[in-house]
């Protein structure tokens, strides 16, 4: 199991060591003191630290998130993180992200297209340690290889490749198969893995920046 992030800790929740986060509850999940749950079972990124993936994320980085939907995840980002721009499409999620961020001064909302990194390349900084990638949409490679202008040399590709979003009738394998081969246009791949059992037909992927 590799090291935790800072400002994220295994506590005890209904008797199992669960990961948690420091922050204000956003989405009625359990707390222990100012300690909240980080419900793998909610968060891809939460399976992938569960599953030891090198996420790198140490606490502090400057992260771009994409797909930030109602904030579930990336509220827990912005608890350890630095800058965390969070983009999302759908005005109705962004309303509750905007009320996220009112706790959290260091968690940007944007209510942008992910696939039109220049809508909102005006706004985020360059350089950037990290991409958190989680959008259910057709051509999620597209998605990462355009913003991949932001990431530092040595920035690093988190993504949450969901199969049924990009294709229904394919078989999961073939997408995975598919997507990651895209992905290579802009980086090199450092892990891939099975978010099973926290999430079905999910293929995490950790990449570094070409």
């Amino acid at each position: 199991m590799s090291d935790l992030p800072r400002g994220v800790e295994r506590r005890s929740f209904d008797g199992k060591e669960r990961l948690a986060t420091r922050g204000m509850p956003v989405y009625g999940e359990p707390t222990d003191g100012e300690w909240r749950l980080w419900d793998a079972g909610r968060s891809k990124l939460g399976a992938m630290i569960e599953h030891a993936m090198p996420v790198g994320l140490a606490g502090g980085e400057s992260v771009l998130y994409l797909g930030a939907a109602s904030g579930t995840t990336v509220s827990h980002v912005a608890d350890f993180s630095g800058p965390t721009y969070a983009v999302e499409f759908a005005p109705r999620p962004t309303r509750d992200l905007l009320s996220v961020a009112e706790d959290r001064p260091n968690l940007f909302p944007l209510l942008k297209d992910a696939r039109k990194p220049q809508t909102y390349a005006h706004v985020v900084e360059s350089e950037l340690d990290v991409i958190v990638q989680d959008v259910a949409t057709r051509g999620q490679a597209t998605v990462a290889n355009r913003n991949a202008q932001f990431l530092s040399a040595d920035g690093r590709l988190v993504a949450a490749i969901k199969a049924r979003s990009e294709d229904v009738t394919a078989e999961p394998q073939d997408v995975f198969d598919r997507v990651v081969d895209e992905l290579t246009a802009e980086y090199e791949i450092v892990e891939t893995r099975s978010l099973a059992p926290f999430h079905d037909d999910h293929l995490g992927v950790v990449a570094v920046k070409r």
